[in-house]
């Protein structure tokens, strides 16, 4: 893959158009003034999990016994899991969520809003396919930049497009990682099968 079309896969993971009535929501109680630093601290917590998780992932999935098939598969399931409540989201409507009279540190906005088990498992995936760690990282920050900037102009976003505007437009990205995840589910089973068509 090329550092474009792993930042724009890490983007549609990441989510962020689709996190902005949770963020919204969750920091309804923090200052206005203090909202943009809340943000931008978040989401330097969950670049570093991302990052700490494409150097060790790999050698902990080995210390564990965890094959990269196995890792492929069952981060398409639940990329997959995860899209159907983009599309088919349950009847709950964020903007009920009660104000937190402080403001969250680490959850639930960094993990897993951000850096999420799909993110992760992709992380691990393609920092294993792409030898050159400094395209992962690249892409990382790539992906990251881009929902930071999202995250930050949320309030505008949702005045721009309103709440149905940002509904669809997750729907839209929730269809477009759909494919992601059942390619990343075909990826493991074929690789699985393969192998054991080999006897590796």
């Amino acid at each position: 893959m090329t550092l474009l079309s792993l930042a724009f896969s890490l983007f549609l993971l990441m989510d962020s158009i689709g996190n902005i009535p949770f963020f919204i929501s969750l920091l309804k109680g923090v200052d206005p003034r203090r909202q943009r630093y809340v943000i931008m601290r978040e989401m330097l917590i969950a670049l570093f999990i991302i990052i700490l998780f494409s150097f060790i992932g790999n050698g902990l999935m080995h210390f564990l016994h965890v094959t990269h098939d196995t890792i492929q598969i069952a981060g398409g399931v639940i990329l997959f899991l995860l899209c159907l409540k983009m599309i088919f989201p349950p009847p709950h409507d964020p903007r009920d969520v009660a104000p937190h009279d402080t403001e969250p540190l680490i959850v639930p906005l960094a993990v897993p809003l951000i850096a999420g088990p799909a993110v992760l498992a992709a992380v691990i995936i393609y920092s294993h396919q792409e030898s050159n760690s400094l395209v992962m990282i690249g892409a990382i920050f790539i992906a990251w930049a881009a929902s930071l900037l999202i995250l930050l102009g949320s309030s505008m976003l949702k005045n721009l497009l309103g709440w149905r505007g940002i509904v669809a437009m997750e729907r839209l990205m929730g269809l477009v990682m759909i494919l992601i995840a059942v390619q990343m589910f075909l990826s493991g089973i074929s690789s699985f099968v393969h192998k054991q068509h080999l006897g590796v």
